[in-house]
């Protein structure tokens, strides 16, 4: 049971690091508040790396960015490899 909860955990904050960069991008677009890349990164650290990669892909956001450019993609291979621990080995 636990272990579902984790993977509808990973899940949800995976579409909401997707949902925060697309948010964003149409923000930035309009020159309007933006969601500030503290709480990209908190979302993206507290388990939704992959999503936020995949957001920053899917609408060309933060892609200009050294730190989301090379970070993103590293701590998206981390988490996945802690999932796949999680998942197989534990």
């Amino acid at each position: 049971m636990d272990e579902i909860i984790i993977w509808w955990y990973i899940i949800g904050i995976n579409i909401v690091g997707f949902l925060l960069m697309g948010i964003d991008k149409q923000k930035a677009k309009k020159h309007i508040w933006r969601i500030s890349e503290k709480t990209l990164w908190i979302t993206a650290i507290i388990g939704g790396a992959l999503g936020s990669f995949l957001g920053m892909k899917s609408f060309r956001h933060k892609t200009k960015h050294t730190l989301f450019r090379i970070g993103m993609p590293l701590l998206t291979i981390l988490q996945l490899v802690t999932y796949v621990y999680i998942s197989f080995l534990s």
